[in-house]
């Protein structure tokens, strides 16, 4: 009598086929939470974080100092390194969307909305990134309430 052993089914190949197509939408997502993730903790939270003297001057005419400067930089960095993330992408994706609303209203309000149409454009993958990667939510509320 000869054993037969039983295939190991894991559950990436129980899930329906991905078409061409479908794949080459999720790499170009990531191409883009990848560009977004270099831009936001390089362009955007490193010259907060480092003190340079656009960013000091930039947070000292809206009256929010050095402090105000380092939070900012530190919810970008926090953004970008979650947008890299698997299990964050999404909550990351939709934080930084809403601090994007938070550089609109400051670009109108004081600065006469002169650069006003940056932190638009930003949301636009921002938001296209958090519906994408929304599945994620789910995991990283079991992986919150498994350790709390």
């Amino acid at each position: 009598m000869s054993e037969h052993t039983a295939p190991v089914v894991s559950a990436a190949s129980v899930s329906a086929p991905v078409s061409a197509r479908g794949r080459w939408a999720c790499i170009a997502l990531r191409i883009v939470q990848v560009a977004l993730a270099l831009f936001f903790a390089f362009a955007s939270a490193l010259p907060k974080l480092v003190a340079h003297a656009s960013a000091a001057e930039t947070f000292d005419d809206m009256g929010w100092g050095s402090t105000g400067m380092y939070a900012i930089g530190v919810l970008e960095l926090a953004g970008a390194i979650g947008l890299l993330v698997p299990v964050l992408q999404s909550a990351a994706a939709t934080g930084l969307s809403a601090l994007m609303v938070g550089a609109f209203v400051v670009q109108v309000m004081v600065f006469d909305g002169q650069y006003a149409v940056t932190p638009l454009l930003l949301m636009v993958p921002l938001v296209l990134i958090a519906r994408a990667r929304r599945e994620h939510n789910a995991d990283l509320l079991r992986l919150v309430r498994r350790r709390g």
